[in-house]
């Protein structure tokens, strides 16, 4: 295999930017914003430090070959030759996906099924739709490329979350909409409705700069490529600090304060965090300077319950702008109109990211006068 490899860290449409400040920021190479995700440059390490680094990243992706095709037999001739003894294990299970756009091989299960009977065939390995281990088919415009998940199960799935609120914010997606507001981890974080604890745990890791695939397995780690002593010795490298300041978070239900609590215990953040069961009236900053207010709050997702939340949109405007004089607010909603039902003197927002079927919007404020 070449010393260098062509990496794909991916994110939602919309936060590119977002994700590609942070590769830059940790220190990645030639990293690059494109639809969908940021190229980068590296080695086989590279891919794992990405996976164990990166906060705002769902899935790093390893690019392996790439030719062009029109014909599904020239697709299975071309697959051949690919080094794939080099790159997988005979006996490690696999699967493929594939995804064709303006080409002339348009079938993407046609596409597999020939890139799966190439790997088998050649390599012996054993093809299952349950495996770990997956290989990446993209056509378009009849360019084939052909890439490795190192990833296996999305980066959002750190190991911590067992409890989950309703419609729960993806914790990559927590992380980038947290560095969008400009946190580094250096002034306190209050979520009013934090639900099973997402943004309040997320911004407690960060301000103790822990890794945030510290506790979890990855794909790669059932590649031909892995090297297990060498990935042992790149995990036990932690620079934890003490957390600037504390981060809180409060809920109105009971249920949500005691899953968020057990969450942040599972990550190691029990000393970083702190909840409290309170209704959003009774939202107060705790005692220090002024920091930045995340929230999340319900929005809804049938024809007329964004008017129901009118209200609880007005209350929360109501108390930031009367008791958090000098805080950031970043609030996420798929309903323009109840952020502006709070009366916030919101900056212009960010393009809509795709989350769970809707498209939410991150609204942001200078510090609040």
């Amino acid at each position: 295999m070449p010393p260098h490899l062509d990496l794909f860290a991916a994110c939602p449409p919309g936060l590119e930017p977002t994700l590609l400040q942070e590769l830059r920021l940790k220190g990645f190479r030639q990293p690059l914003a494109v639809p969908g995700g940021v190229a980068f440059q590296g080695a086989w390490p590279d891919a794992w430090r990405a996976n164990l680094w990166l906060r705002g990243a769902t899935r790093v992706l390893a690019r392996v070959d790439a030719f062009r095709v029109t014909q599904l037999a020239q697709l299975d001739l071309r697959a051949r030759r690919t080094p794939w003894p080099a790159l997988l294990r005979r006996d490690t299970p696999f699967r493929v996906e594939a995804s064709c756009s303006a080409s002339r091989i348009w079938h993407s299960g046609a596409a597999a099924e020939r890139v799966e009977r190439a790997i088998a065939e050649t390599l012996g390995a054993t093809p299952d739709p349950a495996a770990e281990v997956a290989v990446m088919v993209r056509i378009d415009h009849d360019l084939c490329t052909l890439s490795l998940d190192t990833s296996g199960e999305p980066l959002h799935r750190r190991g911590f979350k067992q409890d989950v609120a309703a419609a729960p914010l993806r914790e990559t997606m927590a992380a980038l909409f947290l560095m969008q507001c400009g946190y580094g981890g250096a002034e306190p974080v209050l979520d009013p409705m934090c639900g099973s604890g997402t943004f309040v745990i997320e911004a407690a890791e960060i301000a103790a700069r822990l890794n945030p695939g510290r506790a979890r397995s990855f794909a790669f780690e059932r590649l031909a490529t892995f090297d297990a002593e060498a990935w042992a010795r790149m995990r036990a490298v932690e620079r934890p600090r003490p957390p600037a300041a504390t981060c809180h978070g409060s809920d109105r239900d009971a249920g949500s304060i005691a899953a968020a609590i057990a969450n942040a215990g599972r990550a190691g953040m029990a000393a970083g965090t702190a909840f409290r069961q309170a209704v959003v009236s009774e939202a107060e900053p705790p005692p220090g300077p002024p920091g930045l207010v995340m929230v999340n709050p319900p929005y809804g997702a049938r024809l007329g319950d964004a008017a129901a939340l009118v209200p609880l949109h007005r209350a929360l405007g109501q108390v930031l702008l009367r008791r958090f004089r000098g805080w950031r607010v970043g609030l996420v909603t798929a309903e323009p109109a109840l952020a502006r039902a709070t009366a916030l003197p919101f900056l212009p927002p960010g393009p809509p990211v795709p989350h769970g079927g809707l498209r939410v919007t991150l609204w942001r404020t200078a510090p609040l006068g």
